[in-house]
């Protein structure tokens, strides 16, 4: 997805091919990026069908120990390029929040180890139903 010269902003997204849309009422993107991908699902040929914030997925917060649920961002489906279809769950996060780097304090770890815990409790979900499970960060949202 290349960066266009339009910007995106957090708020309610309406879809131009709701067609496309699975879900219902108001669709709520949390973030400029949520709403980038959002444009996105909606303008692309190849994606099929999408959603946002579909399901919801039990986890154990790693810092609390308390079970608790995660709702990843989209559920697209989409022919590749080579025309195969595939369905995925996609979370959008800032490359910041996704790995663990030198000099992070405390409470920035804590939140990247929250997200592993989410996101391990997300790819175990995706095995058992048969899709696939993906983080996209800045680096491939904005990917020129």
């Amino acid at each position: 997805m290349a960066r266009g010269s339009k910007k995106y902003h957090q708020g309610i997204y309406t879809p131009k091919n709701p067609n496309k849309y699975i879900g219902s009422g108001s669709i709520h993107m949390r973030s400029s990026w949520e709403y980038t991908f959002a444009h996105f699902c909606d303008h692309d040929a190849n994606v099929l069908e999408w959603s946002s914030e579909p399901i919801r997925i039990p986890y154990r917060h790693p810092l609390t120990g308390k079970n608790t649920t995660y709702v990843p961002d989209f559920l697209i489906r989409y022919k590749n390029n080579k025309n195969t279809i595939i369905t995925e769950l996609i979370e959008i996060k800032p490359m910041a929040q996704s790995v663990l780097r030198e000099g992070m304090n405390a409470n920035q770890r804590a939140t990247v180890a929250v997200n592993m815990a989410k996101w391990t409790a997300a790819k175990h979900w995706c095995k058992k139903n048969r899709i696939a499970f993906r983080v996209v960060t800045e680096e491939e949202l904005y990917r020129k």
